[in-house]
């Protein structure tokens, strides 16, 4: 197993993600130490089978919410007690095996580099991937560019991604959104706002059937009017904030060469 970091941690919130979520922390604790995984409200009996494993295991840490309150509940959650513990960046990373665990620490090296960075997954889709998804996505990803004044950001959706957690934890004790699937693109767009700068890598996403053990809690019509609401709101704040974007815009770019 890896040596444990004092400063960069896995987290990886799961709701009822069945037997995926015990094969999902093995291959994280393989690549990383410390995991944490904060159970958001499970009611699959997971979060009590992983905190027995936990007993045995001290790289890795569970916490167990009393009723589900969303990704980006759980996921704050899990930061507030990672920085009252002195870390400073939380890779996430979905329970569902979706996410390639053995590019944790490609990643982790990455915010080493560069800690003033957020390091975000820019998905590379195979034949499994659902094209309304995919479609539905370059829809979400082309506002995500529009609201943060064409930041860099490569997906605004892919949740396997490093946060510098004290910037995290600000923007989202200021308001009360992100908490659940609006959390992922909404932490980027914010982040950018705050002069976070994204380093973007490459890394595949799967999307597991059912017969593999896949779980999803996506719902078409739920989530994409919580997206469609997030982006209204976001772009009422772009408008606000568009004078000083363009401004610092500006004066980053290099000076004119004759």
């Amino acid at each position: 197993m890896p040596d444990a970091s004092a400063t960069h941690f896995v987290l990886i919130p799961s709701y009822n993600a069945g037997e995926r979520l015990f094969s999902t922390v093995s291959a994280a604790r393989a690549q990383w130490n410390p995991v944490w995984v904060v159970i958001d409200g499970s009611t699959d009996g997971t979060g009590e089978r992983l905190q027995r494993l936990a007993a045995g295991d001290p790289g890795l840490r569970v916490s167990v919410l009393p009723r589900n309150q969303g990704k980006g509940a759980a996921v704050l959650h899990g930061l507030r007690e990672a920085r009252a513990a002195g870390f400073t960046h939380a890779l996430t990373m979905d329970s569902d095996g979706q996410h390639p665990a053995g590019l944790i620490p490609a990643f982790m090296q990455a915010s080493l580099a560069r800690p003033e960075t957020m390091v975000l997954g820019r998905p590379v889709f195979d034949a499994s991937a659902p094209l309304l998804r995919v479609r539905g996505r370059r829809v979400s990803n082309g506002w995500t560019q529009l609201e943060t004044l064409f930041a860099g950001i490569g997906d605004s959706l892919y949740g396997f991604r490093v946060y510098p957690v004290a910037e995290l934890v600000a923007v989202m004790a200021r308001q009360p959104w992100m908490r659940r699937f609006d959390f992922d693109t909404e932490a980027v767009v914010r982040l950018a706002w705050r002069g976070v700068k994204p380093v973007n890598i490459d890394a595949p996403v799967r999307y597991l059937s059912a017969e593999e053990g896949g779980v999803s809690h996506f719902r078409y019509g739920r989530d994409n009017l919580l997206l469609t609401w997030m982006h209204s709101r976001l772009m009422l704040e772009f408008a606000l904030r568009l004078p000083f974007l363009a401004w610092r815009r500006l004066r980053r770019q290099p000076p004119f060469q004759r």
